[in-house]
């Protein structure tokens, strides 16, 4: 590839859990690969650059504390042992896809290329954004596996618009787009919540498509076994969620808290709970913005979410 897809995170330490830098997607060998989206596409001029894309290099710095470090080594009781579970498992971390200040478009082309990659390489994707908007050209790539690939999406919003300010691929839209995808066949989303950019109609064409709209009220009173079993089993499985989807008790560091959200019981209950339905291609983290952070209540949940699905994928046999 003759144009730079990637490049190293911007903060040291580098990377995610201090795994190996990946700089090159042509000799990409991997069972798990980490990868940053810093940027959405913007609905105005100051937009692209928001305290959000900051977020795929401050949950790296994060995770190389050293107490965060023993998530390697040490006995993990929510894994039942080690994260890697003393299993010869490749992780990597890709860094950043490279930003063109004068075209935001490209940053979505080069991220749909460098996805495509990781896929193609058969490894499982977890991607670090960056505003809702940067799933978009993931879901793109997973045109490659050539089925119907279920959607699961946690947020308080809906994300069905299909536009605003002419802009039809940020952050209120990645669902509408995901609906648009032939090899997007079910949508299950959850936690929906309070209010947000979704209208009357945005709701209608999510019920026409077929969606399957799980509230947050819902949520809780039928729990996270009731939440798996309206989940078809033995699919292949897309992950998206957007840190607002989480109680912002243990994620406030996002732009719109709203009460009553996913507790970290039930989040990682799905997280373990899907990743044993069938296979997770991949899963990414969006719409965490680190100045919003409290005593690094956020970053905490983040590496514990980001740990908890390699974990599962490992137990799951995922790559024997």
């Amino acid at each position: 590839m003759s144009t730079k897809l990637i490049e190293s995170p911007t903060l040291a330490p580098q990377t995610f859990l201090n795994f190996p830098l990946q700089e090159t997607l042509e000799s990409l060998q991997a069972d798990i690969a980490v990868l940053g989206i810093p940027y959405g596409m913007p609905y105005e001029t100051h937009g692209m650059a928001n305290d959000q894309s900051r977020a795929p290099d401050a949950i790296r710095q994060f995770t190389n504390q050293t107490d965060i470090l023993y998530s390697k080594e040490h006995f993990d009781w929510d894994l039942g042992g080690p994260l890697l579970d003393g299993r010869d498992i490749r992780i990597v971390d890709c860094g950043n896809v490279t930003s063109d200040r004068a075209d935001h478009g490209q940053h979505y082309q080069r991220a749909e290329q460098v996805a495509r990659a990781i896929f193609e390489s058969n490894a499982t994707l977890i991607t670090l954004g960056g505003d809702h908007g940067v799933p978009i050209p993931v879901l793109r790539a997973l045109e490659i596996f050539g089925e119907e690939i279920t959607l699961v999406h946690v947020d308080a919003h809906l994300d069905w618009r299909d536009e605003i300010n002419g802009q039809t691929e940020g952050y209120s839209s990645p669902i509408r787009r995901a609906s648009e995808m032939p090899w997007i066949g079910d949508i299950i989303q959850i936690g929906l919540r309070g209010i947000g950019s979704a209208r009357i109609g945005e709701v209608e064409d999510a019920r026409d498509y077929g969606a399957t709209l799980i509230d947050a009220y819902e949520m809780h009173e039928i729990g996270m076994p009731g939440v798996l079993e309206k989940i078809p089993d033995g699919k292949r499985y897309y992950l998206t969620i957007d840190a607002d989807g989480i109680d912002p008790t243990i994620m406030p560091a996002v732009m719109a808290q709203t009460p009553g959200g996913m507790t970290w019981i039930q989040l990682r209950a799905l997280i373990h709970g899907l990743v044993n339905k069938g296979r997770v291609l991949g899963m990414d983290l969006v719409e965490i913005a680190p100045k919003n952070d409290v005593g690094d209540i956020t970053m905490i949940h983040a590496e514990r979410l980001l740990c908890n699905f390699i974990g599962a994928c490992v137990r799951a046999e995922y790559y024997s």
